[in-house]
């Protein structure tokens, strides 16, 4: 090595950092032994802040800019051990670059379900998993309680760290909330809001701010979720009680240690519900209606098609008032819609008609 390698090698000029990792939090610019040249230039770009750390303290934090390092720039500087030369000389010092910028798309979620309280299902577990945003805002204290002397500090060094802190306070913030949970679907984006706020403090002790996190699902365990959907579809049909007939013969007839029984218990049904209606169906079953009621029909709700149904659940429709002389309805052979009334003038026999 020549004599002006050597002297091209010892002094740094020009301190800077671009990254292009997009994980990087805080990098070290590497020095090597190198000597900072007084008057060297530190360019610090947007979304950055480069600190100065002497001996394990912290001289003095530079926000986006360039510097000329000289006196008048780091006056915290000649103030520590070893800078009482005002920066005629060379000095060294490490140099720490912080990315301030927003680190998004992180993930969190429950490993294991969480146990609250509802107001309609009383006591369930629930899972839940989303997105966050951090970003750095005050650099000394990340690097006095998190990065230390790490020189290439990433984001997966404390992503679990603050998922565990998100799902940790979780719970505590859904309970207050106290959204029942059939409604928090429609209430993600004003929960995620709720969240970000009640939880953004513990971040800051870790001179972190959260900017966003994003509630993308909470579901219930899988035999919940079956029974809200057996009872969704009782509900879409109209027959609730043919219905939980129908489910309660069915799982005393198919029942093998009582597990059946226990699906039917599972969506609110006792086993002396069951018991009893199975009992009820050979008696209130009424007689077969004539061959040609077996026909299908079409009634026609909010200028909406539904069915089509056995004459059997129409009658039921009537009885309930559902279906009225004037709705109209449509099976196959008819051209067109016409009032339930016309064509089937004998279901509304018992049927008063409008009081006036």
């Amino acid at each position: 090595m020549g004599l002006f390698d050597w002297i091209g090698g010892q002094f740094i000029d020009v301190i800077e950092w671009t990254d292009d990792s997009h994980d990087t939090m805080v990098y070290r610019f590497p020095r090597h032994g190198n000597e900072i040249k007084y008057g060297a230039k530190l360019i610090v770009r947007e979304s950055q802040v480069a600190v100065f750390v002497n001996e394990g303290v912290v001289a003095d934090v530079l926000q986006p800019g360039i510097y000329e390092l000289e006196t008048k720039n780091l006056p915290i500087l000649t103030s520590l051990k070893h800078w009482d030369h005002g920066f005629n000389s060379p000095f060294k010092a490490e140099v720490y670059f912080f990315n301030t910028k927003r680190f998004t798309n992180l993930k969190w979620g429950t490993k294991n379900p969480i146990m609250v309280r509802d107001p309609e299902f009383s006591m369930v577990r629930l899972r839940a998993f989303g997105t966050y945003e951090i970003r750095i805002i005050d650099p000394k204290k990340f690097m006095v309680e998190i990065v230390g002397t790490d020189g290439h500090f990433t984001v997966d060094e404390i992503d679990e760290q603050l998922k565990n802190l998100i799902v940790s306070k979780f719970t505590k913030v859904l309970g207050e909330s106290k959204i029942p949970i059939l409604d928090l679907a429609s209430n993600y984006e004003k929960f995620s809001k709720y969240i970000t706020k009640s939880i953004a403090p513990y971040f800051k002790e870790y001179g972190l701010e959260l900017t966003k996190v994003i509630v993308e699902n909470i579901s219930l365990p899988e035999n919940v979720e079956k029974a809200l959907d057996r009872r969704t579809s009782r509900e879409v049909t109209g027959n609730l009680d043919d219905n939980l007939k129908y489910q309660a013969g069915e799982a005393l007839a198919n029942s093998k240690g009582g597990s059946a029984i226990g699906d039917i218990m599972g969506a609110g049904i006792g086993f002396s519900m069951g018991q009893e209606m199975f009992n009820r169906r050979e008696k209130d079953t009424p007689p077969p209606l004539p061959p040609r009621d077996t026909k299908m029909y079409h009634i026609a709700v909010d200028n909406l098609s539904q069915g089509p149904y056995d004459i059997r659940t129409i009658q039921q429709f009537i009885d309930k008032g559902d279906i009225k002389r004037d709705t109209l309805v449509w099976t196959k052979g008819m051209k067109n819609w016409e009032s339930a009334g016309e064509v089937l003038p004998e279901l509304f026999e018992n049927t008063p008609p409008p009081l006036p």
